[in-house]
């Protein structure tokens, strides 16, 4: 039995449309969430080995906003681009057609892996007005808090990849995994909603297209962060971090925000690298101030 959405009522009164779009030799599905007239729209990019509807929570405190949700490729709903390693100079491709295919001059969001994506999209010449950054990367995930499981991770990637198809792909997708997985980021002590968060991971956290790309995004993961992208960011730019994040502190954030040209940090306490799906509401009033 699925858990009990907390945020299911906000999401029902908002308009939604699933959509496809040729982008990069492939085809990408989106949804759009909220009023076609919105005066703002925003794209989200959701994190590794998730997909669009772990944006909702977000999407649903921010009614006022036409917001563009695409499902990566390789993950969820879009198939991998063909002929191609999905690294990071990939999917910043792939954003880069993708906003100008379907809503150029859209205010870009990315959260966690789509804060890279988004910072290296934007530096690369994806023309938006403002960028917003929620849980980004801020230092190299090998260093951070957690970074002993980090390398752990490396390791169970890497066995995902090199292991006999049918074996590797059923490591990669062992529900054991994905619910240590989840309990290690979340950090509310609502049974209820730390339910739903578990039942969240269970039900999406899977669904990527194969092996080699989820080895390939991984890679792209825990190989770069935002600090590289920052300094050729010219736009204003919000970044939402949480004050007990675990893959990148919270120090680590504060130096990261001297890095852009223009930028705006807001700190949420009491959840780590969930804040989508543990205090959606606080990030979408920071995003609705900063628009």
């Amino acid at each position: 039995m699925a858990a009990v959405n907390p945020y299911a009522p906000l999401l029902e009164t908002l308009p939604v449309e699933r959509h496809e779009v040729e982008v990069a030799g492939g085809v990408t599905a989106y949804w759009v969430y909220g009023p076609s007239d919105a005066t703002t729209t925003v794209i989200a990019v959701h994190g590794f080995r998730g997909e669009h509807h772990g944006l909702e929570p977000v999407v649903a405190h921010l009614p006022e906003v036409r917001i563009i949700s695409p499902d990566l490729p390789g993950f969820g709903e879009t198939p991998p681009l063909p002929g191609v390693r999905h690294d990071l100079d990939a999917y910043a491709s792939w954003l880069r057609k993708f906003a100008a295919s379907v809503a150029p001059g859209a205010v870009i969001l990315g959260h966690s892996f789509g804060s890279i994506v988004v910072s290296a999209a934007v530096a690369g010449g994806l023309e938006t007005p403002r960028v917003v950054l929620v849980n980004p990367i801020g230092a190299p995930a090998l260093e951070g808090p957690r970074g002993l499981l980090t390398r752990l991770a490396v390791f169970y990637y890497w066995a995902g990849a090199r292991l006999p198809d049918r074996v590797g792909t059923a490591l990669l997708r062992n529900g054991v995994i994905v619910r240590v997985m989840s309990v290690s980021m979340a950090k509310t002590r609502d049974p209820e909603l730390r339910s739903f968060i578990h039942d969240q991971h269970d039900t999406y956290f899977s669904r990527f297209a194969d092996r080699d790309v989820l080895h390939d995004a991984f890679l792209a993961s825990v190989s770069h962060d935002v600090r590289e992208f920052a300094p050729r960011i010219a736009q204003p730019t919000l970044l939402v971090a949480a004050v007990r994040d675990d893959i990148t502190p919270i120090e680590a954030e504060r130096t990261l925000a001297t890095l852009f040209p223009s930028a705006e940090l807001v700190e949420i306490p009491d959840v780590g690298h969930l804040i989508h799906y543990e205090t959606p509401a606080a990030a979408a009033d920071a995003i609705r101030r900063f628009l």
